[in-house]
């Protein structure tokens, strides 16, 4: 006999679904450092190459590919992502906060 698994849909942030606290802040540090990841990757940048071009310190992005992102503000991001040559715009939405998902024990 085939056991079966509820299969629960999440909300679209990974951090809302475990009930962290600050979770858009938390995905929005995320998505910041992917997309700071993703050039440095693109254009083969090392962390001290990565420090000459933007002045930016190497342990900063060392910091970033680690995912240590306590230390960095949304604002932060957005400068080094400019010194990189990106620009950034942010799509804000406010709404009422959905009801949490219960991922563990499989509650709605």
């Amino acid at each position: 006999m085939r056991n079966k698994s509820d299969l629960i849909r999440g909300s679209g942030n990974v951090f809302r679904d475990f009930d962290e606290p600050n979770a858009g802040l938390e995905q929005a540090r995320t998505i910041l450092a992917a997309k700071i990841i993703g050039v440095l990757d693109q254009r083969k940048l090392t962390v001290r190459a990565a420090q000459s071009l933007s002045g930016v310190a190497a342990s900063e992005f060392s910091r970033l590919r680690g995912v240590e992102l306590d230390r960095f503000t949304l604002d932060r991001m957005i400068v080094i992502l400019g010194k990189l040559g990106q620009d950034v715009t942010l799509d804000v939405k406010v709404r009422p906060r959905r009801k949490s998902v219960d991922l563990l024990h499989g509650a709605a």
